[in-house]
Order: structure tokens, then sequence, then C-alpha cells
């Protein structure tokens, strides 16, 4: 019977305290973080603590993914890589290589399969694993460790540790001694469709702009990236995310500016952001429309513009309208 787990990662400011985390049931889950990582680093985690966890078992194993970025790192770029000396066709390194040669260890001999679901959409299994991994994310900015969760029963293999660029071995031993410790968190992207740094991948402004869902993917996990007190108060990660001309006219109809938002103490905190419609307005411009639903339970819905600008995705506008 085959076995079907969801893994997702988190990153709160990306980088900044992350989490990962896999669920099959209430009973078999697992997850954990680092105090400073990225998103992807999270789910690469989260994916190779699951075939670690799930090793010594028979059956197959179908992975549900909200992240293109890993589903074609191990199903179409990591062949490549290996023949390039784990080299991208750049000739640059891969980013966290030493996650990906123990993932490309964990797969040897599994019969494994990758499905890509949409995350923040509903789906049961991704919106758990999503939830423990965002818990995971939460406890580390709080300098609290997470609950690790039960595992898969039987398991005796270690797949994350401290570092979130090198893992520990497979049987939860010490990293080899080849290994350079190096927390890698240059990452272009969040999601991605095409081979990092190759024409067309989603960061690589040469080619054509990178088909399917990792944009819209992305510019989600953008938003909901400002939602966090961690990104809010950090000037250089406004900077990062927010065009200079930004502007944003808020529910009770004031207009703000990019300064200004950095300069205000208004958290977010706990604001839960529902995905409404994502509509690629051109190859470089996505329209999103979200619903933002305070702890108290007010909502408001929201619509933002978000334009590649070189290489980056920034939010130009952003108007929200309180919802009765």
């Amino acid at each position: 019977m085959t076995i079907i787990a969801a893994a997702d990662g988190s990153a709160l400011g990306n980088p900044g305290p992350a989490g990962w985390a896999w669920y099959i049931d209430d009973a078999r889950w697992r997850c954990g973080g680092w105090k400073r990582g990225t998103n992807n680093q999270g789910e690469l985690a989260a994916v190779l603590d699951l075939l670690r966890q799930t090793a010594h078992v028979d059956e197959p194993l179908h992975v549900l993914c909200d992240s293109q970025y890993v589903i074609n790192s191990i199903t179409k770029w990591m062949a490549g890589w290996k023949r390039k000396g784990w080299k991208k066709a750049d000739g640059k390194p891969v980013l966290n290589v030493e996650v990906m040669k123990a993932l490309d260890e964990a797969m040897r001999g599994r019969d494994v399969t990758f499905e890509w679901v949409k995350g923040h959409a509903g789906h049961a299994l991704n919106e758990k694993a999503d939830a423990l991994a965002n818990g995971a994310s939460k406890a580390h900015a709080s300098k609290q460790q997470p609950e690790a969760g039960p595992g898969f029963p039987g398991a005796t293999a270690v797949g994350a540790g401290e570092d979130p660029a090198v893992p520990p071995a497979a049987d939860g031993g010490a990293v080899p001694a080849t290994t350079t410790k190096s927390a890698d968190t240059s990452e272009p992207d969040l999601f991605s469709v095409g081979e990092p740094g190759s024409p067309g991948a989603t960061g690589s402004r040469p080619g054509a702009p990178a088909a399917g869902p990792a944009i819209e993917e992305l510019v989600v996990d953008l938003e909901r990236s400002l939602l966090t007190d961690a990104v809010r108060r950090d000037r250089k990660q406004l900077t990062r995310l927010l065009d200079v001309r930004w502007r944003q006219v808020d529910t009770a109809g004031r207009t703000w500016t990019r300064r200004e938002l950095g300069n205000s103490k208004a958290s977010l905190a706990g604001v839960e952001l529902e995905v409404l419609e994502t509509r690629r307005l051109s190859d470089d411009v996505v329209l999103l429309l979200w619903r933002a639903t305070s702890p108290g339970g007010a909502s408001s819905l929201h619509s933002s513009i978000w334009q590649r600008t070189g290489d980056d995705w920034k939010q130009v506008y952003q108007q929200g309208t309180r919802q009765a």
C-alpha cells in the first residue's frame, strides 16, 4: 500500500528562523528547524527526513510538495548536476549541495513519486505539513525547540541536523570529515521551474520567463513574508520586496509609502492570508487577490501587484478593503 505524505518548509524573513515538516497522519509526522535558514532549505530537509524515516519499509512512497524547486531538483536536475561534478548549467556550484547529495543517496533503490500541490489551497495533508513547519520556524524565532513528533514507526535514521546546509549522516552520526559546514542562504528564489542559473529559470533574466505555477507560488510566499514582523521591521528586506514607488492604500483609506511602512511599529502577527486568485497580467506582472483574517476574526480583502524587476519580484501597489 502506497504511503502518502506531505512535506513542507517555512522561513520567517527568508533567510530567518526556519522550519520543516512532513505529515502522513496524526500518528506519523515529524518537524524541526533552525534559528536561521531559507524556505528552500526547509523544503529540502522535510523531504530528506521523510525519505530517511521511511527507508526501512517496502511500500511505495508518494510525496506531496508545493515546491517545484524541490521536485525538479530531485527528479530532473540531479542527474545532470552529478555528471557535471555537482555544478549547475552555468558552471556554478549547486546550492545546498550536501543536502542534495544526501537526497540522491536516500532515493537510491526507492519507489518514490512526487506530486506538486498548490500551497495554502486547502489540501488537507499539505495544510498539516505547512502548519507544523510554520510552527517550527516560529518556535525557533522564540528561541525554543518545537516538538519533534512521533516520526515513522521503526525508523532509526535522522534526516536533518543543526545546519540547514549540511545534514547529519544517514545513521544520525557525525557529518563526514570531507564536508565543509556552511549554511548557504544565497538562494535566488523560493520556487523554481527551470534549473537555477539556466536560461528561463525563475531568478534568471536571460531567456523567456518561467512557465507554470512557480511564479505565482513565489509571489504568494513573498506576500506572506510581508505579514511577518521580522520582515516589516527589517529595512533591508522591505527594500528588497517593495518597489521604490510602492504605495499602499490601507483599509482605513490611508496611503503609505515604503519609508512610512518601515517606520511603523504596527504588528500583523497572527494575521492569516487566504489566496483568492492569482492572475498573470503579463510575463513580468502578477495580480494577487487575497483575504486577511486577524486573530480576532476581522477580515479584509486585498489586491497586490507584483512586478519583476531584474532578477527580483517586488510589490508595487497594494490596496485593502474591510469586509463586512
